[in-house]
């Protein structure tokens, strides 16, 4: 990493550098004896008994509903244990609230992120410790160190921005920013790279090895396997609440580990489908301006084709996808669907046409947290349910009964409101409502991030006979092998406009790397 974080602000030292001057201690700074949690309906964790040691990174890994959420939400002071206990840097610990847990030196950077829309990028990284003179916000401070932060991650953005005008990719580093805000003896990462581009994971990276020198102790959770040998010393393997062992990771293979974790071997990458011949005009977007200054974008999607879509955080993937889906207004821009011109000013009427989207946001933007599966999944289609105006309960059950076998979707009940669904489980629960629609356009926006490797085939295989049933696939994704290992071609997008298209017999993530880079090397002078 090329910055100095000793020379920043007192206020605003990275994590960890409190803990320094600390003695060397070989009482491991965390322990779970035996800790069980329930919730209704469901065992969370079963008798789980495990340490980790001060200074290292360990790896927690588990497939989704596997008991990784609930364990660090006991961590984070959102639940506490039902049975056994926890000890935390050689005393008892047991957290009333986000904010104890936080007091005692434990920093949690969720999955599902926990920002401030309505404030600004500076006060949701300093929120806890704002600078005051006289009594008063020192805004200039205020925003002066969080420029410090961003700059640690690479973030070029306005201190002053609404946060709620970000999106995921640039809200998830902001997350990090802000761990980096507080000094903290452990430091909780729930999927942090599932939406960044390997520029942004490799910065990443660097400051964690940084604050491993400090002493600082990881958490570190991901379903991208590939990148826990860059962070991890050891790794802790849950399975269906359960611990299933905790090893070194040096000599632990890929394959092992999958093993461990679902029990049986899964492929972790998608297979192209090869049989599949794209023909006939499913989705054709021509001359879409954002904006009345904004470069103009035209592509096309064929029937049977699965049409990948790569970039840079803030190239205008996200931007894009949403106004063709009628999320955000276009000022200029015709679409067609299977060759018939369409208007869309809205959600609603993209539905209407045919179009569906599955939003990098499931959370916020997904799903409805306080209904069922059941009424999430069937909700996009209440016409095909109704009877005379009433809705028939026996057949929205059935239809939510095969979606949920057919994806696999961990829930006791379809009954169960989402909201209770581990991460990946409700991604599942998005697709399946897509499904249920029988949309003729799916537009996905990053469809795996937090899902584990199992769920991730289910997601790719289930693409493969989308397509082969003739629908047209439109993926954005940070994750380039995914990408290149389920689609025909790759648009990549640079700075608001398409900067070139890559044929699969061409695909090469350094390509690909290029094209994204193109217009900020142009910006540049280079």
């Amino acid at each position: 990493m090329t910055a100095d974080l000793k020379g920043t602000a007192p206020a605003v030292e990275p994590v960890g550098t409190a803990g320094v001057d600390q003695p060397p201690s070989t009482e491991p700074i965390l322990r779970f004896q035996n800790v069980g949690k329930r919730f209704p309906g469901v065992i969370a964790l079963r008798n789980v008994s495990f340490e980790i040691e001060r200074g290292e990174g360990h790896v927690l890994l588990g497939e989704n509903g596997a008991g990784k959420s609930t364990l660090i939400n006991l961590l984070g002071g959102v639940f506490q244990p039902d049975e056994g206990s926890i000890w935390f840097d050689g005393a008892p610990y047991r957290p009333a609230s986000p904010l104890e847990a936080f007091s005692k030196g434990i920093r949690v950077v969720h999955q599902e992120l926990n920002l401030l829309g309505n404030l600004t990028v500076a006060e949701n990284l300093l929120f806890e410790q704002l600078p005051s003179r006289r009594g008063l916000v020192n805004f200039r401070e205020m925003n002066r160190r969080a420029a410090e932060l961003l700059a640690e991650v690479d973030l070029d953005i306005s201190p002053s921005t609404l946060v709620s005008r970000l999106g995921v990719a640039q809200m998830q580093l902001v997350e990090i920013a802000k761990a980096l805000a507080h000094e903290s003896k452990l430091l909780v990462l729930d999927e942090p790279t599932a939406t960044l581009t390997s520029k942004e994971v490799d910065r990443l990276f660097d400051i964690l090895r940084l604050l491993k020198r400090r002493g600082v102790t990881t958490l570190y959770i991901s379903h991208r396997l590939q990148e826990i040998y860059e962070v991890g010393d050891r790794v802790t393997v849950l399975r269906d609440g359960q611990h299933v062992t905790t090893r070194p990771l040096q000599g632990l293979g890929i394959p092992d580990i999958v093993r461990l974790m679902v029990g049986r071997t899964v492929e972790d990458q998608g297979v192209f489908r090869d049989d599949i011949l794209p023909s006939g005009e499913a989705l054709a977007v021509e001359g879409l301006k954002l904006t009345e200054a904004s470069p103009e974008i035209s592509f096309s999607v064929r029937r049977g084709e699965i049409v990948g879509i790569a970039g840079l955080v803030g190239s205008g993937r996200t931007e894009a996808v949403r106004a063709i889906f009628g999320a955000d207004p276009k000022a200029a821009g015709t679409i067609r669907v299977n060759g018939q011109p369409v208007e869309i000013a809205s959600p609603k009427e993209a539905v209407a046409a045919g179009i569906c989207l599955m939003t990098e946001d499931r959370k916020q933007q997904g799903l409805l947290l306080d209904m069922s599966c059941a009424e999430n999944i069937t909700i996009t289609d209440l016409k095909r349910l109704s009877r005379r105006g009433l809705l028939d309960r026996a057949a929205e059950n059935a239809a939510s009964e095969r979606l949920v076998a057919s994806l696999r979707v961990k829930t006791p009940t379809i009954f169960h409101k989402v909201g209770t669904f581990s991460g990946g489980n409700q991604q599942k629960v998005v697709v399946a409502k897509w499904l249920y629609r029988g949309s003729s356009v799916l537009i996905c926006d990053e469809p795996t991030r937090g899902i584990d490797v199992g769920a991730k085939a289910e997601i790719y295989e289930l693409m493969g006979r989308l397509a082969a049933d003739g629908k047209g696939i439109l993926v954005v994704s940070s994750d380039l092998p995914e990408l290149m290992s389920i689609c025909h071609r790759i648009l990549v997008f640079s700075k608001g406009r398409i900067a070139g298209e890559v044929l699969r017999a061409e695909f090469d993530q350094n390509r690909i790397l290029s094209l994204a880079y193109e217009e900020y090397g142009r910006a540049r002078g280079n």
